[in-house]
């Protein structure tokens, strides 16, 4: 019998639908192009630049066959500066803004996990929905495309951690029975933190049910003594 499923998705879930975020390459030899299950993948030459799926990129790049730009946002001065603006304030950095809809296309809804924000023309000082993922994937198989690596690796653990703090704090105050607002919180964050939210929302809810079985009780016994003094009182009015 298979096993019951956690709800929601799980980090290596997570880590999985990163692969289909695009990215931007230089590729190093003509390639011709692909029809996926996922859409065509253009021919690819050389020296101009060309967005893939990260899945694809990633298999070129350990092929020597292609060279991964990284998205702005994975340089020392921007995580930098999302890190101090997250050590300063309570709430998470803003996530990329969804782009204009045009009034010669129908507007179509978009989500931020869907949004091209893992390119060479992302904007520099906002995480999108993947940048854990993403960022770890890049600096694993293309850290030679990365400038300053190692500090980029440790900023982004910084940020990590620091994001972390603020989703347990934001459990604490769930406890307390106040609002947390989550706008901003990435995809492996959501993934990670899944299981301490829960429990705390289970938590709150068994304590809620318990204080309201016991108002009942007491209700209910309330009644139970009044009534039995009425009794009382009928019973000496007739001697």
């Amino acid at each position: 019998m298979a096993l019951p499923l956690p709800p929601g998705l799980t980090p290596p879930e997570s880590a999985f639908l990163c692969e289909m975020e695009q990215v931007t390459v230089v590729p190093r030899q003509r390639l011709e192009g692909l029809e996926l299950l996922g859409g065509s993948i253009p021919p690819l030459n050389p020296p101009y630049r060309s967005s893939l799926p990260l899945w694809l990129a990633l298999l070129l790049k350990r092929q020597h066959r292609a060279n991964i730009i990284p998205p702005p946002w994975l340089s020392t001065a921007s995580l930098d500066s999302i890190l101090k603006f997250e050590t300063s304030t309570p709430s998470f950095s803003p996530p990329p803004p969804l782009p204009a809809s045009s009034s010669a296309s129908p507007a179509v809804p978009i989500s931020p996990p869907f949004l091209e924000s893992a390119t060479a023309d992302a904007l520099p000082d906002s995480l999108p929905y993947y940048w854990l993922e993403v960022g770890e994937m890049l600096l694993e198989a293309a850290s030679d495309d990365i400038a300053e690596p190692d500090t980029v690796r440790r900023l982004m653990r910084d940020l990590r951690e620091v994001r972390m703090a603020k989703m347990r704090a934001g459990g604490a105050v769930l406890e307390g029975g106040g609002q947390v607002k989550m706008n901003g919180v990435g995809g492996m964050e959501v993934a990670e933190g899944r299981a301490f939210i829960v429990g705390v929302v289970d938590g709150l809810r068994k304590i809620g049910a318990s204080k309201e079985q016991a108002r009942r009780e007491k209700e209910a016994e309330e009644r139970e003594n009044g009534m039995g003094g009425i009794d009382d009182d009928e019973d000496e009015m007739g001697l």
